[in-house]
C-alpha cells in the first residue's frame, strides 16, 4: 500500500501515526508529495478525484480517502484496537473535533499563504480561529476523561490538531485558557510515533 501524504499535513500525519503507532511501517510505503489547492498533484488526482491528502492506493480494491476512512482502515487492518466498540461514539465525536480544529487552522493558513495581504480578511481568519478555541474549551470541559484512557484515534487525531496550531498558529497562544489540555498534550507530543513525524517545512 502507498500513502500520498505532506511533510506539514495534521489530516495526513494522523495517518502516519497510526502507521507507527500499530506496526504497519513495513505494510505501508509514505510517498510526500507536494500538493496546493492551486497547484494539483495528478498522482494524487488519480487516488483522489478531490485532490487532497490523505490518500491511501491499496493492492486490491479502489484506494481510499478522506483521514478518517484511512484511519479506521488501518486500525482495522492491524486490529489495533483503536475504535474501542464500548467507547466508539465518544471516539469519533472526539476525533472529528481534532479534524474540525485542523479544518479551521488550515483555512487560516490558506489565507495568509495563498492569498495577497490586501485581499486577507481579518474577520474571517478570526470566524476560524473562534470555531478552534470553542472546539478546545468544549473538550476540556467534556472529554478530558477519554483523553485519559488507552490510545485511541481520537488522542491521536487531537494530538495532531495541536501541533498544527502550534505549527503554523503559535503567536495566537491556543495554550491560554486550556490548561489541561496543555499538559496532557505536552505528554502526548513525547510519544515516539509524534516526534517521528513532526511537521518539517
Amino acid at each position: 500500500m502507498k500513502l500520498y501524504a505532506a511533510p506539514v499535513s495534521p489530516f495526513a500525519r494522523k495517518a502516519r501515526v497510526i502507521i507507527l503507532e500499530t506496526g504497519q511501517e513495513k505494510d505501508v510505503a509514505v510517498e510526500m508529495i507536494k500538493v496546493a489547492p492551486t497547484a494539483p498533484n495528478s498522482d494524487l488526482n488519480r487516488a483522489n478525484p478531490l485532490g487532497k491528502i490523505p490518500a491511501l492506493t491499496r493492492d486490491h480494491g479502489p484506494a481510499l480517502y478522506d483521514s478518517r476512512v484511512i484511519c479506521r482502515y488501518l486500525d482495522d487492518l492491524a486490529g489495533a484496537g483503536l475504535y474501542p466498540e464500548t467507547r466508539l461514539w465518544e471516539v469519533l465525536t472526539l476525533e472529528a473535533t481534532g479534524d474540525a480544529i485542523m479544518d479551521a487552522a488550515v483555512l487560516i493558513s490558506y489565507e495568509t499563504r495563498l492569498r495577497p495581504a490586501e485581499q486577507q480578511s481579518k474577520e474571517w481568519m478570526d470566524a476560524q480561529w473562534l470555531k478552534v478555541t470553542r472546539a478546545l474549551t468544549a473538550i476540556e470541559d467534556r472529554w478530558m476523561s477519554n483523553l485519559s484512557g488507552p490510545l485511541d484515534a481520537a488522542q491521536i487525531g487531537l494530538a495532531c490538531a495541536l501541533a498544527y496550531l502550534d505549527f503554523r498558529h503559535d503567536a495566537r497562544g491556543w495554550r491560554k485558557g486550556h490548561d489541561q489540555l496543555a499538559a496532557w498534550y505536552a505528554d502526548f507530543a513525547q510519544r515516539p510515533a509524534m516526534l517521528a513525524t513532526a511537521p518539517i517545512e
